[in-house]
Formats: structure tokens, C-alpha cells, sequence
């Protein structure tokens, strides 16, 4: 996360960037959040750490969940221009770095997810908050079944706003420490492709309008429509506790009055996470013993009871 710095006449041609800045310093125009590395911008936190949490002091996730979600929204109501770079991979704490700032940028290599509930977790990082409020019930289809948006979804869907391709990103990155930041957009910002996903907003609508999980998938299963069928098998494969808390969290979120009030909810339910079987679980077969082969705790959605969803809402 770097610093725009005007440049003054006779300075080199380079943009002039710097990692630190107060949010009154008056020689910076805007933040520039970019990732280092090919792959992208940000794949998530070190979710060995919650695992360990789990299993043992539960006292670091808590400090870490504390802090990052007051930098989330710090994010969201920085008074500057906040331009989040989202070329590649950006997914969970990712999102939760770049989808709150003022001005995100997709490309067209960007894969944009919440996929918490693969690994017995819940969308957090004002992740609810984003996709509760995505058209219809699109945020819903993403949070249960771990999908990846596009770039050209992620803007249909509130998380982005601009799409430059990838390889303007650093003619687009000059620009902003030498002109102003609509004329740097205006210049470099090209069409998206259509949004696959709303493409697919009816059959996604009328299933995921149920009130429960179970019926949801039942609706899937039962609609005719091949993708709605593969849908239903992702979700049954993910932690069905958090399936069940995920649903609950994005149902509540609609009525949530701020993007603060979400990030508190989210702040007790991923607390609430490492008293229970599954986090640990999820992250032992993903990137631990990398089996991929989770076993859930209950593994039914049937038999996940209603005082186990509760918990993770008890003040």
C-alpha cells in the first residue's frame, strides 16, 4: 500500500511512491494498494494461524480479527482516494484490503472470492456486508458455494468499479502521480465483458430465496438447470456449520444499518469459530495435510441444531 505523491517539475519521471503518509499530509493525492508478485493482489491471511488458535490460545486470531476489520473500515472512510489495484487472485482478506476503497480496478485476469466456508469459516472482512448487498441473490450463490467472480461480475456485483487491462496497469499507476485521478480512470478504464453470473440471476434468484439451507439446495437440485445442480454439490461439500451460520449472517446483514455493524457481527461469529471442530478441520485439509478431504463435525446440514448456529450470534 503506497502513497501517490504529486511530482514536481525537474523530479525524476518515475511515479514517486512511499510507504508511509498521514492522511492529512497535503503533498498526497491518493493510496495505491497493488500486490506484489504474478499471481495477484492478495489470496487471504495465514490461516494456519486460526488453526492454531483453535487448538490451542485463541487470544492471537482475536487481536488479528480486531485489527484487521478496523482497518477495513478505515478503508472505507479514508479521506482520500483509496485505489485498490485487483488484478489476479484476490480473495477473502483480500477483498476485505481492496472492495471497501473509494476506487477498485479490475482487469480482465481477475478472480475475486469468498470461499471461507470451504474451510470451516464464514465470509468475513465485511464480506457480508458486500454480498448481502449484491443484486438479488447473487451474494448468496457466492457465499455458499466458494465461487470466484470475474472482473466484469465483480463490478455487476458492488465490488468494483473500473476495469483496466492488465497490461496498462503500470502506464495507468504513472499516470496517477502526474495527473488527477478522474483523468487517470477516464483514460485508461476500458469496457468489461458482460457478467456471466447475471447471466444466471433467475434460476439463482428463485433458489436462494429459501429460507434454509437445505432447501436451497433442494431447489438446485430440483431446478432442471445443470449449473444449478453442480452448485448444489458445491455447497453440499463445504462445512455445513458454516453453511448455516453463513446464510444467517448474510440475512442479518441486510438489515445492518452499517458496513461497522457488519464487521462487529462477523468479529463475534469468527470468534465464535475457533470453539468449534470445523475451522481447524477445514484448514488441516487445505493446506496442512492438503488431503482436501474435510471431515465436517456434524457432516450433515440435518444435524447441525439450531443452538449451534445461535452461538455464533450470542452477544
Amino acid at each position: 500500500m503506497e502513497p501517490v505523491r504529486r511530482r514536481r517539475a525537474g523530479r525524476s519521471r518515475r511515479p514517486a511512491l512511499r510507504r508511509r503518509c498521514r492522511a492529512d499530509d497535503t503533498d498526497v493525492t491518493a493510496i495505491v494498494l497493488d500486490g506484489a508478485g504474478e499471481r495477484g493482489l492478495c489470496a487471504g491471511g495465514d490461516i494456519r494461524v486460526f488453526r492454531e488458535s483453535a487448538l490451542g490460545d485463541p487470544t492471537p486470531s482475536r487481536l488479528f480479527w480486531t485489527q484487521e476489520y478496523a482497518l477495513n473500515s478505515r478503508i472505507a472512510h479514508y479521506p482520500k482516494p483509496y485505489v485498490a489495484l485487483m488484478d489476479g487472485i484476490v480473495m477473502g482478506g483480500g477483498v476485505g484490503l481492496s472492495a471497501h476503497g473509494s476506487v477498485r480496478v479490475v482487469t480482465e485476469r481477475s478472480r475475486i472470492a469468498m470461499p471461507e466456508v470451504a474451510i470451516g469459516f464464514v465470509p468475513d472482512v465485511g464480506g457480508t456486508w458486500l454480498l448481502s448487498r449484491a443484486p438479488g441473490e447473487l451474494g448468496t450463490h457466492l457465499a455458499l458455494t466458494a465461487d470466484a467472480m470475474t472482473g466484469a461480475d465483480a463490478i455487476a456485483l458492488g465490488f468494483a468499479d473500473h476495469c483496466v487491462p492488465q497490461a496498462q496497469l503500470p502506464g495507468f499507476l504513472a499516470a496517477l502521480a502526474t495527473r488527477e485521478l478522474t483523468d487517470a480512470v477516464r483514460d485508461f478504464t476500458r469496457p468489461a465483458r458482460d457478467s456471466e453470473l447475471l447471466a444466471h440471476r433467475d434460476w439463482i434468484d428463485t433458489c436462494y430465496a429459501a429460507d434454509t439451507v437445505e432447501e436451497i439446495v433442494q431447489r438446485l437440485t430440483d431446478s432442471g438447470v445443470p449449473a444449478a445442480k453442480e452448485a448444489a454439490t458445491r455447497i453440499l461439500g463445504h462445512s455445513p456449520t458454516s453453511l448455516k451460520v453463513t446464510l444467517r449472517a448474510l440475512r442479518r446483514a441486510r438489515r445492518l444499518p452499517s458496513l461497522e455493524a457488519a464487521l462487529d457481527q462477523e468479529l463475534h461469529i469468527a470468534c465464535a469459530t475457533l470453539g468449534g471442530p470445523d475451522l481447524p478441520e477445514g484448514v488441516r485439509a487445505l493446506v496442512v495435510d492438503k488431503d482436501r478431504s474435510p471431515r465436517w463435525s456434524p457432516a450433515r446440514l440435518e444435524d447441525v441444531d439450531e443452538a449451534t448456529v445461535a452461538r455464533h450470534f450470542a452477544p
